[in-house]
């Protein structure tokens, strides 16, 4: 599977919107994070290097999960990036 095939589109909801830079309420303990709709076949590995090769930055975790939709990942990037800015540059804004 070619690594430009893995991430399919951004995933945004209202929740999705949060984990970008967090809330208040969250403490901003839940920010810098951005979903992704991602190939059902991929790995969390493959998620993790699709990812930094496409936007440039480095992750520090996936989560992944399986729904009706197809199977989502959180991404939760490493300190000194932003999830704001690549979801700018994706036009989830």
């Amino acid at each position: 599977m070619k690594q430009s095939d893995i991430l399919i589109r951004p995933y945004v909801t209202e929740k999705t919107l949060n984990l970008l830079s967090g809330t208040p309420t969250q403490k901003f303990r839940d920010g810098n994070k951005i979903e992704f709709i991602v190939h059902r076949q991929a790995s969390k590995s493959d998620v993790k290097a699709a990812f930094e090769e496409r936007f440039e930055v480095k992750v520090e975790h996936v989560w992944t999960k399986i729904q009706k939709d197809g199977k989502h990942a959180i991404i939760k990037l490493a300190d000194g990036y932003s999830a704001e800015d690549v979801g700018m540059r994706v036009g989830v804004f």
